[in-house]
């Protein structure tokens, strides 16, 4: 099984609007520029999790992306789906036509390692992810980089030094 870089960065993606959403919209831009995640693959990535419940678009100034539901609330799993990614070990996609059109002989023990992977995925939500020290530090370390790059009052935006 292999998770492509559209799974890997719509977690990363919304790692970072979690711990960011509580100050307000935050912007494709400042996720891009944190992240090093180009701003044209975000606006794809966000169009499904928006289609998909996750997110919310935030229109005008000092306008962005806030989650859709408490951070608590969101799996790691339900994010990979949404950007129609799957959890899956088998060759087959589950359809169990593998080999010759029928179902081959590993079919089952690549189904369940497949169901453990996602339950695994499901079981961590982005609270739990983010409370983990070693996440801490690694926010701690991004957000040490970001410095104001400007104030309209209500918001501010945020870009690498």
């Amino acid at each position: 099984m292999r998770l492509s870089t559209k799974g890997r960065y719509a977690v990363t993606a919304m790692m970072d609007l979690a711990i960011h959403d509580r100050k307000g919209p935050v912007t494709l831009a400042d996720i891009s520029n944190c992240q090093d995640i180009s701003l044209s693959y975000l606006e794809q990535l966000f169009a499904k999790l928006r289609k998909n419940g996750l997110v919310k678009g935030v229109r005008g100034p000092g306008g962005g992306y806030r989650l859709a539901k408490p951070r608590s609330d969101i799996s790691i799993a339900q994010i990979i789906c949404a950007v129609d990614e799957k959890v899956d070990a088998t060759m087959c996609s589950g359809e169990e036509n593998c080999q010759k059109g029928e179902r081959c002989l590993t079919h089952e023990l690549w189904m369940g390692l497949s169901k453990r992977i996602y339950d695994f995925l499901d079981s961590i939500s982005l609270e739990d992810f983010l409370s983990r020290p070693a996440i801490q530090e690694i926010i701690e370390r991004q957000d040490g980089r970001r410095v104001p790059a400007r104030s309209d009052g209500n918001t501010m935006a945020w870009a690498d030094e």
